[in-house]
């Protein structure tokens, strides 16, 4: 018995992590889904894994550097093309690497604020650009944590980016577009290939599934504004909104 289609996902940097394990767990809840990323044969082995558990899906996968705007759009028009719509789109690409200001890695430093903020407003334009003609559809922005402060060393631009895309959708929110929703997704410590190399892992580390488990159930709901996992990440986000600097840097 064919499943009920729940509609049609777009999720960028879908290679691994969080976006693989995203794509996973949106596939077992019903709906058919538009992955890509820079791997593409790491695309095609996660479009494999769920058409053999959830053979009633649509998975495509494409090919895309989320730094050519170009690109971002044709293949955001292309998935849009195919599947007749697009309910949902996941701006989920991002980068983690970073050091202090001033200690000679601009170019680390630079390469993650394109990633995370540049290529994230070529989403957003591409993703909304659709929403419109369709006069519906959802925007998720994966933000973080460590976006609610500015952070030191060498989460300091990561912070920054990642502040910037939670301004971004919630100016697009405050636009209050007719039939668009808006979801600002932060995540706190959840186990991907961003953080495999750490080598001391921070507290309240989850893993890959749990964390994920956790974000999806705040995109389902559409929440506007999402601490994940809610312990201890809500308490936690309140606490770095109000805190001075010194216990900031204590608490992450």
């Amino acid at each position: 018995m064919k499943s009920r289609n729940q509609g049609t996902i777009l999720v960028t940097g879908a290679s691994s992590g969080l976006g693989a394990e995203m794509a996973r767990q949106f596939a077992a809840l019903g709906y058919d889904l538009g992955l890509c990323a820079r791997r593409t044969e790491r695309l095609d082995e996660l479009r494999t894994q769920i058409l053999a558990e959830y053979p009633d899906r649509v998975v495509s996968v494409k090919q895309l550097d989320v730094t050519d705007d170009a690109a971002v759009f044709t293949v955001f028009d292309e998935f849009a093309d195919e599947f007749g719509t697009i309910d949902r789109v996941i701006v989920n690409a991002g980068l983690g690497k970073g050091a202090p200001l001033g200690t000679g890695h601009h170019k680390a430093n630079r390469e993650t604020a394109v990633v995370n903020f540049l290529a994230a407003l070529a989403q957003s334009e591409a993703a909304v650009k659709i929403f419109r003609a369709q006069g519906r559809g959802h925007l998720v922005m994966i933000s973080s944590i460590s976006g609610l402060r500015g952070m030191p060393k060498t989460l300091t631009t990561y912070a920054a980016t990642k502040a910037g895309v939670a301004a971004l959708a919630e100016g697009v929110r405050a636009e209050a577009i007719p039939g668009i929703d808006v979801s600002v997704i932060y995540p706190g410590y959840i186990r991907s290939e961003m953080n495999d190399r750490v080598k001391h892992q921070p507290k309240f580390m989850v893993d890959t599934e749990t964390g994920v488990r956790a974000m999806v159930a705040a995109i389902e709901k559409r929440r506007a504004n999402a601490y994940v996992p809610g312990w201890p990440w809500v308490p936690v986000g309140f606490a770095l909104r109000i805190l001075p600097l010194p216990l900031v840097r204590k608490l992450i």
